[in-house]
C-alpha cells in the first residue's frame, strides 16, 4: 500500500503504471487524474479520478462503461474484477443462479447497449441480482448515470485498496 506522499512523488509514467487499471481497461482516467497532482489525501485522489470521468465526453464515458465485464461471466477478467466478483460469491453460483445472471446480462445489454455495472465489494450475489432485476427497467439516461456512479465506486474501492488514508 502506498502513502499519498509516495503517490505524489511518482513520475507521470509510474503513476499511470500504478493506477492505469483502476478504471477498467481505461488508463486515460489515470492520465487525466495525474494532471491534478499533488493530491492532498486519498479522498482528493479519488475525487480527481471521478472528475476525469465526469469531464470526459459521452463517447469516452460509454467506452469506459463498456470496458467492464459482465457479472458472473466465464470470460477472462482482470485481477481486480476476479477478486471482487469472487468476494461477492459470483465464482460459486449454482447452475440456476448462473442462468439468471446470463439472462439478465443479455436483457440488460440489449436494452442499454452496455453491461450492467455494480460495485460488488461488500455485496452478496442476492443483493446484486435484486439490483439487476430492479435496474433493467430503468430509463436509459438514468441507467447510464447509475452506471457511471458505479464505475466511480469501483475505482474508489480499488484506490482504497492501494493507497493508505
Amino acid at each position: 500500500m502506498m502513502s499519498i506522499t509516495q503517490v505524489n512523488a511518482l513520475s507521470p509514467r509510474d503513476f499511470i503504471e500504478a493506477f492505469g487499471d483502476v478504471a477498467e481497461h481505461s488508463p486515460w482516467v489515470a492520465r487525466e487524474a495525474d494532471a491534478a497532482r499533488p493530491f492532498s489525501d486519498r479522498d482528493a485522489m479519488v475525487r480527481h479520478f471521478e472528475v476525469a470521468v465526469r469531464a470526459a465526453n459521452p463517447c469516452a464515458q460509454l467506452a469506459l462503461v463498456r470496458a467492464h465485464p459482465d457479472l458472473a461471466t466465464k470470460a477472462k477478467l482482470t485481477e481486480d474484477s476476479t477478486k471482487e466478483q469472487a468476494g461477492a460469491g459470483l465464482n460459486a453460483l449454482t447452475a440456476e443462479e448462473f442462468a439468471r445472471f446470463t439472462e439478465l446480462n443479455t436483457a440488460y445489454k440489449q436494452r442499454f447497449g452496455f453491461p450492467f455495472i455494480f460495485a460488488v465489494k461488500g455485496a452478496t450475489k442476492h443483493m446484486i441480482l435484486d439490483s439487476f432485476a430492479a435496474r433493467v427497467g430503468n430509463d436509459p439516461a438514468a441507467e447510464f448515470e447509475t452506471a457511471l456512479q458505479q464505475v466511480c465506486r469501483i475505482f474508489r474501492f480499488r484506490l482504497e485498496d492501494r493507497v493508505s488514508p
